[in-house]
């Protein structure tokens, strides 16, 4: 039986934050060169990859550029920066709510993503967190979708990290978020909310199929204001979309979504204008490292709330859609 290689640490620094992308080379396979299989594997054209090979741009594992005659070698790593996207900044503050040998705890504003993922790189949370706070190791122990607010666990010791992300897969983190959505008097509340969620990749919004439940959500209104209600989310699974899919069934979308109810596509990423009011509020765990009872809050507070005039019309009409 094949054993499963080594991985080596990175010969490349982070570069604003992000990592560097590392390739480990097929074990099968009929390419006479490394040159060849990169061309091939990463599609992004002949010229590209030459230009970068010629530039010392992709290197192995003691660090020294991979020339173009390399030859190939089954299971070898390599490493290189990809390009990086033009990002829009997102001119919101990234606070930190807690810190210590072990773990990072942010409250992240709307629009930010929590890791770098497609157009989204530089301008995350953790590329963010780990040039500002100088911690290169740190990652993400979960994350929140870019639109929502709110707080996000990091974990600074990469050797910690499989113990805090167990929390969330054994569902032994509390978490509590807050809504801003239309006030309906004929909908009882609280009630727990059970159904099937699927996400089909390439397509925007999640949906809901007969089948055994694998999404569960409380609900409850806090407050109401005019035609709006403050509610508390405590989700018990973590679905895609789930919370914002479960509010649109009850006939409630959350405030400034767009996909839910009707799908007006993704934000633009220079669009600031109506955030989703959605926010991740308290994450509530025991420590796996240091056995310590944790609660922590957010401090954010949802727009439609606090600037109620903006987000109601004169006649006291909720305006709900994302978009212009």
């Amino acid at each position: 039986m094949r054993r499963k290689p080594r991985i080596p640490p990175s010969p490349l620094p982070q570069r604003d934050g992000v990592d560097p992308v590392r390739v480990r080379l097929p074990w099968d396979g009929g390419w006479a060169t490394v040159r060849d299989h990169l061309v091939e594997r990463l599609a992004a054209g002949t010229g590209v990859i030459d230009a970068m090979i010629g530039a010392g741009l992709i290197v192995g594992e003691d660090g020294r550029p991979v020339t173009a005659d390399a030859a190939y070698v089954p299971g070898m790593f390599v490493w290189f920066h990809r390009e990086l996207p033009d990002e829009e900044p997102v001119p919101f503050a990234l606070d930190v709510v807690y810190r210590d040998a072990h773990i990072v705890v942010a409250d992240k504003p709307h629009f930010l993503a929590t890791t770098p993922r497609g157009s989204h790189v530089a301008q995350t949370a953790l590329a963010r967190l780990r040039r500002e706070l100088e911690l290169p190791a740190l990652g993400a122990a979960h994350r929140l979708d870019r639109l929502t607010a709110g707080l996000v666990l990091f974990t600074v010791r990469p050797g910690e990290r499989g113990a805090y992300q167990t929390l969330f897969r054994d569902k032994l983190v509390r978490k509590e978020y807050e809504a801003v959505a239309p006030y309906s008097p004929g909908l009882a509340l609280p009630r727990t909310v059970r159904s099937r969620i699927v996400k089909e990749r390439g397509v925007l919004a999640a949906r809901e199929v007969p089948g055994e439940p694998n999404a569960v959500s409380g609900i409850d209104l806090l407050e109401r204001r005019g035609p709006l209600g403050r509610y508390r989310l405590t989700p018990s699974t973590g679905q895609t979309h789930q919370l914002r899919v479960h509010m649109n069934a009850l006939g409630v979308p959350i405030l400034g979504d767009p996909l839910y109810p009707v799908v007006t596509g993704p934000v633009p990423a220079d669009d600031f204008r109506r955030p989703l009011q959605l926010l991740a509020r308290t994450l509530e765990f025991t420590d796996p490292v240091t056995g310590h009872e944790h609660r922590f809050t957010s401090a954010r507070e949802l727009e439609a709330w606090t600037s109620y005039e903006a987000w109601a019309g004169a006649d006291g009409a909720v305006s709900h859609p994302a978009g212009p």
